[in-house]
């Protein structure tokens, strides 16, 4: 509880330097993320094709905390996932077409090869740091916001 609670108000002080709530507009590589927890904005890296899918973040070393993945499907999708020839633990958001997350796998295990569905209806997942959305309280029901979600059907559209 104390490790959530610092990371909370370490990304509490970083919303403060920043001028308060994410504000700023939607960008293709960058996430943003809201719920009951507050707010968490994510560099991504876009994998929307299936070469990009597959390889995914296998053989990656490191990522950084405020990093991540943006897997995008071309409609909704019932996906699964695995983790070989992945180096690092990782937490997997499934988020439906309208921004919902409607499913987190929490600390997916390095090289484990059993699949991970992710259930139905399923347009994005968004790969972090594996612990970092319990730590931070991402669940379902968290709302993600990206240019490529349909604004009219979006939950937390982008800024026009």
């Amino acid at each position: 509880m104390f490790r959530r609670g610092l990371l909370v108000s370490l990304f509490a002080l970083a919303l403060l330097a920043a001028g308060g709530p994410l504000q700023a507009a939607c960008s293709a590589d960058r996430v943003d993320l809201r719920g009951d927890w507050g707010q968490a904005r994510f560099n991504v890296e876009i994998a929307d094709t299936d070469p990009a899918r597959a390889q995914g973040l296998m053989n990656r070393e490191y990522l950084p905390r405020s990093a991540g993945m943006l897997f995008i499907f071309d409609g909704p999708t019932s996906p699964s996932f695995w983790m070989r020839n992945t180096l690092i633990p990782l937490d997997m958001i499934f988020i439906d077409p309208t921004g919902a997350v409607t499913h987190v796998h929490h600390n997916a295990i390095p090289h484990d090869t059993t699949p991970i569905p992710g259930g139905d209806n399923v347009l994005m997942v968004l790969e972090i740091n594996g612990g970092l959305a319990r730590a931070m309280g991402i669940d379902t029901g968290s709302e993600l916001r990206h240019p490529r979600l349909a604004p009219d059907h979006a939950l937390w559209p982008c800024d026009p």
